[in-house]
């Protein structure tokens, strides 16, 4: 048994053991565990191949997290180009795969009829996919997540890492460049005319 969760724990990306829910049994959990989680407890977790893993989060990532989403939501009053929702936001990447970035935004063409989907877990994949990074997180888990979005059609993914004040954009799972603090985050072809100095986001994300 110890061997067959070491297993798993490297399939998840050596993510630390208490992220892993036990009930339901790992391998069994299905999307409505997910849905009772979200709707009774304060955590959320996310569902891959059965297993319920509690998406590691705290206070400050999430403030992170919603300031990002108000510069998102400011440059989208003016330029009409999708949705953006916060970690509640699940999203069905694949059957059995269920993931909730920090923040997600998604073009409206991509939406089935141009309309928000009213479904808690949607099957649809985010054109933006952004996790912020927590001291849970590990590099194999996001390396999985990042390969993941991309192959359920995402086109951009940011990890925002708080601690060094940078933000690695990718453009596809193999595609990466690392933005530091004097620097400015953009939104490429998937947010045209977004741009964002990352010293302003920290900034604001710290401010006393």
């Amino acid at each position: 048994m110890a061997l067959v969760f070491a297993d798993l724990l490297r399939q998840l990306g050596d993510i630390p053991p208490e992220r892993i829910r036990l009930h339901p049994a790992p391998g069994t959990a299905t999307e409505k565990d997910v849905i009772e989680i979200d709707a009774h407890e304060d955590g959320l977790c996310e569902l891959v191949d059965g297993v319920l893993v509690e998406k590691a989060m705290g206070f400050y990532e999430s403030h992170v997290a919603a300031v990002l989403a108000h510069f998102l939501l400011t440059f989208l009053e003016k330029h009409d180009l999708g949705v953006v929702a916060g970690a509640s936001g699940m999203l069905r990447l694949a059957p059995g795969l269920v993931r909730s970035p920090n923040v997600s935004f998604v073009a409206w063409d991509r939406l089935p009829g141009g309309k928000i989907p009213k479904e808690p877990i949607p099957d649809l994949a985010p054109d933006l996919a952004i996790e912020v990074l927590c001291k849970g997180n590990t590099a194999g888990e996001m390396k999985r997540k990042v390969g993941e979005y991309f192959r359920a059609g995402t086109r951009l993914v940011w990890l925002v890492d708080h601690r060094a004040r940078t933000v690695r954009v990718y453009t596809s799972p193999t595609k990466s460049r690392l933005l530091r603090e004097d620097q400015t985050l953009d939104g490429g072809p998937v947010l045209p005319g977004f741009s964002l100095p990352l010293a302003q986001l920290f900034a604001s994300a710290s401010r006393q």
